[in-house]
């Protein structure tokens, strides 16, 4: 038996706080990192891109690779073909991602596009439909307005966002994040 099973749910969840309480330090840390490498990602966004493009096309190949060979693990099971043909499709945008990190980032911000176009309906449409019960719904359509904004603005200049609009993006997240951890930290002080 652990010692995990013999606490109750109130000494577990007061023994995960004094855990974060006591290591307030490492989330500050990790916070600030994040705030600067999303200043850095805004100042130069062609060169966030090309490593976001890279990031992405290492996971595409991880994921490609160890696809394949659960896949030959398991190469007597049902959908072996369909199992294997998305292992071979995840190394070959991870290559191609590798191999063309500027045409991969065109790609990408593509896909952006569409991300923000489809996720900004789909936020307008939520708050529409909660309008009646949902005081902050409005906040909803406000949501999917300013992606169908951001959606607009990387069209509109295509091709040329391409080498900025991914990294702008992602600095801008990151200096979100990295925000969150820091307040965090600094509540957990206390």
């Amino acid at each position: 038996m652990s010692t995990n099973e013999s606490l109750n749910p109130n000494q577990l969840r007061d023994a995960r706080a004094d855990f974060v309480h006591q290591h307030w330090v490492l989330y500050l840390m990790e916070g600030l990192l994040l705030l600067a490498l999303g200043v850095v990602a805004i100042i130069i966004p062609p060169i966030a891109t090309l490593s976001a493009t890279i990031v992405i096309g290492w996971v595409f190949l991880a994921a490609g690779v160890f696809g394949l060979a659960s896949t030959f693990r398991a190469r007597h099971a049902a959908g072996f073909w369909w199992s294997l043909i998305s292992a071979v499709a995840g190394i070959a945008a991870g290559l191609v991602l590798l191999a063309w990190p500027f045409s991969g980032s065109v790609s990408l911000t593509l896909v952006m596009i569409a991300f923000f176009t489809v996720e900004g309906i789909a936020s307008i449409m939520f708050g529409l439909e909660h309008r009646r019960g949902v005081p902050t719904w409005g906040s909803f359509v406000a949501s999917g307005v300013i992606d169908l904004l951001i959606a607009a603005i990387v069209f509109h200049g295509f091709p040329g966002t391409a080498t900025w609009a991914l990294g702008l993006l992602v600095g801008i997240d990151m200096i979100f994040g990295g925000a969150a951890l820091a307040v965090l930290a600094l509540h957990l002080r206390r």
